[in-house]
């Protein structure tokens, strides 16, 4: 399935990171995401530095900290497609770094975004998270009880986080918390934290149902200290900052969930060609090509709503509500067309020989991680104020 670059000319820069996912996602990724699945837990380190070598976990960050320069959604929606039409949970995996790197972007010094973003872009990167979700508190984000309490030029950050991915693997964790929980949104604050500092701790790694190649884990900050020049930005500008985050990320795993769509379409398609089925290949059976037809109306679909979204954010304009019809439109696309991937098979698509069982299991994550569906219709309705 062609991407519909004839609406948007893309200039040669682009061209060339599409053609090094498209062939990254080929030949490194597809081959081991069966075997990255079976292991569950385990971090996989080679196809992360493999990934960092080509510069594929650092795309994202400006060229003056030593990444790709790729700072607009738009191309990072372009790469996430194509990274995600491999595998999934890999795709999401080797852009971990581009979601920490926003809020220090937005929120953070010169100083601190030397700091903090350089390492991410050296030949053997560390792995980072954003730490927001908690046991009570998800999409709300609002209600987030971690406390950060000021003594002196230190900050004393206690709670739990849950649902962290990479946890354990990665070496710096992004922590939002509240200088007063009365605040609300106006207390939430962020804060770097390295991994080694007094308190911080992180549960083993749960099994999970798909994208496994991300790991997840709890993260528990027991009186955890932090030096108040590790704070991004003011009191109380952690919310704002991790808003826009959400616009973007919801953006970009609109894209990757357009990813997973397509490739379970094209695969299905193939499959029904090359199989007979009553003397005829499956394809000519009228139940079937109708349903590949839905499949690739609406992956077409989910990229374009997707793209409206990116291109949005990269002019500055208003776009949660863009953000979160995409999410939406992507990610119940990512599951109906895995569902008919896995229908079109048959009993083999049932089977674990197949790759199509596995992008079903991975699809669902995407109905849920950065807002669930009904979260994304909730952020939509509440947009009703006659905006075309």
């Amino acid at each position: 399935m062609r991407l519909p670059t004839e609406l948007i000319e893309l200039t040669t820069e682009q061209k060339d990171i599409l053609g090094l996912c498209r062939t990254f996602a080929e030949q490194r990724i597809r081959p081991i995401a069966r075997a990255v699945d079976e292991a569950d837990t385990e971090v996989p380190w080679d196809i992360w530095y493999s990934a960092a070598e080509v510069g594929l976990t650092s795309f994202m960050l400006p060229e003056a900290y030593g990444g790709g320069g790729f700072t607009d959604v738009f191309t990072q929606c372009l790469v996430q497609e194509e990274l995600c039409t491999g595998d999934l949970a890999i795709g999401n995996l080797l852009t971990a770094n581009g979601f920490y790197g926003h809020p220090v972007l937005e929120l953070g010094t010169e100083e601190q975004r030397v700091r903090y973003l350089t390492p991410l872009t050296a030949a053997r990167p560390p792995m980072t998270s954003l730490t927001v979700t908690e046991p009570d508190a998800g999409s709300d984000a609002a209600s987030l009880a971690t406390r950060a309490v000021r003594k002196g030029d230190r900050y004393v950050l206690s709670g739990r986080k849950a649902w962290i991915s990479n946890a354990g693997a990665s070496e710096y964790y992004i922590v939002f918390a509240t200088v007063d929980p009365k605040l609300r949104s106006r207390g939430i604050t962020a804060f770097v934290v390295h991994r080694d500092t007094p308190g911080l701790k992180v549960s083993e790694p749960w099994k999970k149902m798909g994208q496994r190649a991300l790991i997840n884990a709890e993260v528990v900050l027991d009186e955890v200290e932090v030096d108040a020049r590790d704070r991004l930005g003011e009191e109380g500008a952690g919310f704002g900052g991790l808003m826009h985050t959400f616009d973007r990320s919801r953006t970009i795993l609109a894209a990757a969930a357009t990813g997973v769509a397509r490739a379970a379409t094209e695969y299905a398609t193939e499959y029904a060609r090359q199989r007979k089925q009553f003397g005829k290949p499956v394809i000519e059976h009228q139940a079937v090509a109708f349903r590949l037809a839905d499949m690739a109306t609406r992956v077409e679909s989910a990229r374009l709503m997707t793209w409206r979204a990116a291109k949005r954010i990269d002019a500055g304009l208003p776009s949660a509500r863009e953000s979160a019809m995409a999410k939406l439109v992507a990610s119940e696309t990512a599951m109906f067309a895995t569902w008919g991937a896995v229908q079109t098979l048959g009993g083999w698509g049932y089977s674990r020989e197949f790759l199509v069982e596995k992008w079903m299991r991975d699809a669902k994550l995407e109905e849920i991680e950065e807002g669930t569906s009904d979260i994304q219709r909730l952020i939509i309705s509440r947009s009703f104020d006659g905006r075309p």
